[in-house]
């Protein structure tokens, strides 16, 4: 097969027919160029640190990500494959009008989300609800994507932004024939699947690929955790207020702390938990949730927890993006949490009342200052996963 050389791979001018007017004008797409590496990037290989992998003795609460892995059997993560997902993930040209693609709405330097309260569809209107990180996607163990965790796994969720009518206004058999057009997709399919056929159930698993991979491990937090023997220690690398900060993070609200950690679970900082749940954003019910999904009203006001790694680069936070600071979601915590009748009970007092942490500013403003410790530059920036048109 031959390998892809650096550079241009292809320069494709598209025209798209926008207009249906009497004067039958077209409006030319921006010029699309592909630049892959020779040899693609290593995306099988996520050269994990042990505290990944190994549980700290005498933990209540899991703090390695075993057993967390969604990924199936039958779609391991390959580079080939996860190559042909970037490109997929990146090309606007399959969207509607060609100018939204999966990265429109989940940026690579906003931490694979939008810094945007809702996210711009193809012809402008807005998503109902905030684009959800995709850091650390593949440590989940149910496996279901979205909010309401309608997708029952991560390779339904990524076809479904194509066929959204406000997304990216497409059919399948628009996407895949679309695919089909550009002439430098066969060889990426061939190379990821040993045939240059071109199908939907193709595209899902490329996609999906392509979003396991990302996974965030290099912050300053893993370099302290790397010098210490459990996450409760206290960290050389950090500040007091770091360490004061992650203290309350990990601590139980009977000890002082915010319980964080029972929510926010394992060393990937993901939900360990059965299911979504409902942080107490609201008294009264203002958006199903997964209640809408599941029909009971048991899940209503229920989400899924995402995970807190780079959350500092994923603002606004929350379902709705309510929340335009992490001093804003550190204050709901603190103070905030509304009676709500599915409200998670980790939020409630022993009377089953909201759980009012009554941090003090200088506790406030570190436990902050932990959560910037999660922020990984690698994710943001590295090439494996940026943007490969020019």
């Amino acid at each position: 097969m031959t390998k892809w050389k650096i550079g241009f791979l292809l320069l494709v001018l598209i025209l798209v027919h926008v207009s249906c007017n009497e004067d039958d004008n077209y409006v030319p797409i921006e010029s699309a160029a592909v630049v892959l590496p020779e040899e693609p990037f290593d995306y099988v290989n996520l050269d994990l640190p042990s505290h990944f992998t190994i549980d700290v003795p005498g933990q209540a609460l899991p703090t390695s990500i075993n057993g967390l892995d969604n990924t199936p059997i039958d779609n391991p993560i390959t580079n080939e494959g996860a190559t042909l997902g970037r490109v997929l993930f990146y090309d606007k040209l399959l969207s509607a009008n060609g100018t939204i693609a999966c990265a429109s709405c989940h940026k690579q330097d906003k931490g694979f989300s939008d810094d945007e309260v809702l996210s711009v569809g193809f012809d402008g209107e807005l998503t109902g609800r905030h684009s959800m990180t995709l850091i650390n996607s593949r440590f989940y163990q149910r496996g279901r994507f979205f909010w309401d965790e309608r997708a029952r796994t991560l390779e339904e969720q990524v076809l479904e932004p194509f066929q959204d009518p406000v997304e990216m206004g497409m059919t399948l058999e628009q996407v895949v024939s679309s695919v089909q057009e550009r002439d430098f997709y066969a060889d990426l399919f061939e190379d990821a699947f040993g045939a240059s056929e071109i199908t939907s159930d193709k595209i899902s698993m490329a996609l999906a690929q392509f979003v396991r991979s990302i996974v965030s491990h290099s912050s300053k937090y893993d370099e302290g955790r790397d010098m210490s023997n459990s996450p409760g220690a206290s960290f050389p690398n950090f500040s007091d207020e770091e360490n004061l900060g992650k203290n309350l993070f990990f601590q139980t609200i009977s000890n002082g702390g915010g319980a964080c950690f029972g929510c926010h679970t394992t060393e990937a900082f993901v939900s360990a938990n059965p299911g979504p749940q409902n942080n107490g954003l609201d008294l009264v019910t203002t958006d199903l949730g997964a209640g809408a999904v599941l029909g009971n009203s048991i899940f209503e006001g229920r989400f899924k927890t995402t995970t807190l790694r780079n959350i500092e680069l994923t603002s606004p936070y929350m379902h709705d993006g309510r929340f335009a600071t992490l001093e804003e979601v550190v204050e709901h915590y603190n103070s905030g949490i509304q009676a709500h009748p599915t409200l998670s009970p980790a939020l409630m007092d022993d009377s089953g009342n909201p759980v009012r942490l009554n941090f003090t500013d200088s506790e406030k403003a570190a436990l902050v200052a932990f959560l910037k410790t999660l922020t990984d530059n690698n994710v943001s920036s590295e090439e494996k996963w940026s943007d490969p048109f020019e």
